[in-house]
């Protein structure tokens, strides 16, 4: 017997963009603008995923900036995304989801608007609570806290609702979370690294390639 009423089109559409591509990167930084080239170089590099936290300021005009770049079939959201009125500024600026830290207010908003709302949840009473508040996701956060071990004990009761793994998640971790059952992970300063300081971004998109490397060695 299903737990709520099915996605909407929009919300099993992002599913299904996570599920085939498995990597979420997430760039936070002191300063928006300082986001947008590592941001650029991490689609380049084949990242499909992007959430510019909202810690950041400056986060909305980097979303906007990276969206018109974007080729179609990228998807650029927001990361932490706790209010309504978060909700309606990252939508302005064109985010195509929204990531949560935890069952915020951002949540109801995001589905009264029907915008793709991964939302924050680590115990079974969230996972399921986030469930039926109708996020297209729940992440579980932050993931390194019970490992793979924990996100699969989640994942036997909860068949039907699509877990990403954010948190922690190194390259080997990577493999081990989709193995165990998650949609896909988030992977935050792992792979940035000081990419948002003006470092690297060759090194950045070897990281990138490592972790794409990774969640293909999950595949069946």
């Amino acid at each position: 017997m299903s737990q709520q009423p099915e996605r909407t089109a929009r919300s099993q559409a992002f599913v299904d963009a996570v599920t085939q591509a498995p990597v979420m990167a997430i760039l936070r930084g002191p300063d928006g603008e300082a986001l947008v080239a590592p941001a650029l170089r991490l689609l380049d590099a084949g990242i499909d995923l992007l959430e510019i936290s909202l810690t950041t300021p400056g986060a909305c005009r980097a979303i906007e900036q990276v969206v018109a770049r974007a080729d179609a079939g990228r998807l650029v959201g927001a990361g932490t995304v706790l209010t309504a009125g978060d909700v309606a500024d990252v939508e302005a600026a064109g985010a195509q989801f929204v990531v949560t830290p935890a069952l915020a207010e951002s949540v109801a908003e995001c589905v009264r608007r029907d915008l793709p709302v991964a939302a924050g949840a680590l115990t079974p009473s969230e996972v399921l609570a986030a469930h039926l508040q109708g996020a297209a996701a729940v992440k579980v956060f932050p993931a390194s806290l019970g490992g793979p071990a924990y996100l699969k004990a989640l994942r036997d009761p909860f068949p039907g609702i699509a877990l990403m793994a954010v948190g922690g998640v190194d390259v080997a971790a990577t493999t081990a979370f989709l193995r165990a059952g998650a949609i896909g992970v988030g992977v935050g300063s792992p792979l940035l690294g000081d990419a948002a300081a003006g470092g690297d971004l060759d090194a950045l998109a070897r990281r990138a390639r490592a972790y794409l490397d990774a969640a293909g060695e999950a595949r069946p």
